[in-house]
């Protein structure tokens, strides 16, 4: 018997793993089968079209996850082997079905209150220099009606109340988000914004769905999950499985060739960590607007409560919040 045919028979007794322990196995079996690669292809052996399944028996028994196994090609170049681009399609199903698992603790928030966040954010200079951090805090109304305080590398910003017919694309605000759909293929549309299905469409696709995410915001239930399997719907994302976020975490990275913007999760759990961007900076030369001053720039968002004012960082209580 071989093991994909005991791995199914598994599957078919009881009532199976919990998603959350699919999603930890699962990366458990991406990690191994990416340190497996990077060992062979240390010692020069060719890995073209070749299988690549070499996750511990006794674990997957422990866990009785279903597999998914990633194919290695080798690039013809004498360089390491690239991981196949569904390799990061998986990622973004994990880190989709990790989200869910996990669901939010946060309570529903009510209209006249704030969601804090605190984000932390890392610049380095392209051709080096100098690292800069900011620990950045925001309170954001609800539903927009009151002045928000928005902090962004370190410069505090008091956003008014939004007008009635004052439009932010993506929303910044809980109210406008929880509209958004959290069927992927509705929300892939969504996020599309009437983009061809073209490799230039797919980027901007990737980097609206960036955008989404960036920022001071709260994602209500379903729509982060809604936009990380969305995602893995697109061609072309890529993987990048030797990455760190702003607090030195181990991250495996997907992004997509023509976007600028990386999605980190952790490698382990999939969990997700923030992203990664290039920037630059305008400047104005001989009446002309350059991109000058590039860079690379972190952010890991690691604090999120339900508040009553501006100021709050404990979580409100459980009278106000009711």
């Amino acid at each position: 018997m071989d093991e994909l045919t005991m791995v199914r028979e598994w599957e078919t007794e009881g009532p199976g793993p919990s998603p959350r322990a699919r999603a930890a196995a699962r990366a458990r079996l991406h990690a191994a089968m990416a340190d497996e690669s990077r060992t062979v292809a240390s010692r020069g052996r060719a890995l073209s079209r070749r299988l690549v399944f070499r996750a511990s028996l006794a674990g997957l028994t422990a866990t009785a996850v279903g597999v998914a196994v990633v194919v290695a090609q080798d690039t013809g170049d004498g360089h390491a082997p690239r991981m196949d681009e569904a390799s990061a399609a998986e990622v973004l199903r994990g880190a989709a079905e990790r989200t869910r698992a996990l669901g939010s603790d946060l309570p529903v928030p009510r209209d006249d209150q704030f969601l804090y966040t605190k984000t932390y954010v890392e610049r380095t200079p392209v051709k080096g220099g100098r690292t800069r951090t900011w620990t950045d805090e925001s309170w954001m109304s609800v539903d927009g009606s009151r002045t928000s305080r928005r902090q962004e590398y370190g410069r505090v910003h008091h956003d008014p109340p939004l007008g009635e017919h004052e439009v932010a694309w993506p929303p910044t605000v809980y109210s406008k988000l929880k509209k958004w759909p959290t069927d992927p293929d509705e929300l892939l549309a969504a996020l599309r914004l009437g983009h061809a299905h073209t490799t230039v469409g797919d980027a901007n696709t990737f980097l609206n769905a960036c955008m989404l995410m960036r920022g001071p915001r709260v994602m209500p239930p379903g729509l982060q999950a809604a936009a990380f399997e969305a995602l893995s719907k697109l061609p072309r994302v890529r993987v990048d499985r030797h990455d760190t976020d702003v607090l030195g975490r181990s991250a495996v990275g997907v992004s997509h060739p023509k976007s600028t913007f990386t999605f980190l999760f952790d490698r382990t759990t999939y969990d997700y960590l923030g992203m990664r961007l290039k920037g630059s900076v305008a400047k104005k030369v001989n009446g002309e607007w350059i991109q000058t001053g590039w860079y690379y720039e972190t952010r890991t968002q690691t604090d999120i409560q339900v508040v009553d004012r501006i100021g709050q960082r404990g979580r409100a209580s459980a009278s106000a919040a009711s």
